[in-house]
């Protein structure tokens, strides 16, 4: 089975993560992996068993998730393991380990239980992983059910290289495809080349029964724009590129992406473009 990595850290938001994480395998038919990073010397104490007794409570309360949360789960496991070292170092490194479909991380929220946030590292989870990362902001209430997929479309190469990895989740989840082509210029090339970017994507989800539909819009900013559309549809998740190189309109640098996982209401499902080079997409 499939296998979804969830970072947490005893917060908020990543028990809304886990959460998601759940719905999201119900649907896949996945197994569940928490992973929590424990941070070694965070404990100031005189005893000498202080930092053992940190990590038996760890596995207490791990435990504890598991118990309550498994029945949730209709199908697959929920498993946990505690690592050692910067959070998303070992996120990513158990992952990778694990062969993970996904990481689902949250992106703001304190524990109370240590010194770090799993809020703080999210990007950088998202950055350094391997595999596609969800990302959900502290508050989101979360689904039963994803049935929107946003999947913004530039004038980059690059952007075409999410479609298969949305096609093939859309296809496992039943869920709709919004294709936004998206601009920040009045320059008529620009125009043409988005709009046939768009339209390669609309045929490859044709071809496999996906329903979609196409949405072009002219934004100032991009990140804004598009958070903006996904909660007007009231979207389930947008599926992002984490790096794109410059483009003739300049909408996809490094720090639009990050703001999407930083400001996002909506889920932001962050996918690398060397994680798919070398599959033929037919785009």
């Amino acid at each position: 089975m499939k296998e979804i990595v969830v970072a947490i850290d005893f917060s908020r938001g990543s028990i809304h993560a886990l959460r998601f994480a759940i719905n999201i395998a119900n649907q896949l038919e996945s197994n569940i992996l928490m992973v929590h990073v424990y941070k070694h010397g965070s404990v100031e104490s005189i005893y000498k068993n202080a930092e053992k007794d940190e990590l038996k409570e760890i596995n207490l309360r791990l435990n504890k998730l598991v118990e309550k949360h498994q029945k949730l789960l209709k199908k697959g496991t929920i498993t946990f393991k505690v690592r050692t070292g910067k959070v998303y170092k070992e996120v990513v490194n158990q992952a990778k380990y694990s062969d993970a479909y996904m990481i689902v991380a949250g992106t703001h929220g304190v524990s109370g239980f240590e010194e770090f946030w799993i809020g703080s590292n999210a990007y950088r989870i998202v950055s350094s992983a391997f595999c596609p990362v969800i990302t959900i902001r502290n508050g989101f209430c979360g689904t039963d059910k994803i049935t929107k997929i946003v999947m913004p479309i530039d004038d980059t190469r690059d952007t075409r290289q999410k479609v298969p990895f949305v096609e093939s989740l859309a296809k496992t989840l039943n869920a709709e495809v919004y294709i936004l082509a998206l601009t920040t210029t009045k320059i008529k090339e620009v125009h043409k080349e988005v709009d046939r970017y768009a339209e390669q994507a609309a045929a490859f989800l044709e071809k496999s029964g996906i329903k979609y539909n196409i949405v072009k819009q002219t934004v100032d900013n991009v990140a804004e724009g598009i958070i903006e559309y996904a909660t007007e549809i009231n979207a389930q998740l947008i599926a992002s590129m984490t790096d794109q190189g410059l483009s003739s309109s300049k909408i996809w640098l490094g720090p639009y992406a990050q703001q999407l996982v930083n400001h996002s209401g909506v889920p932001i499902l962050s996918i690398h473009p060397k994680e798919i080079y070398g599959i033929n997409a037919g785009l």
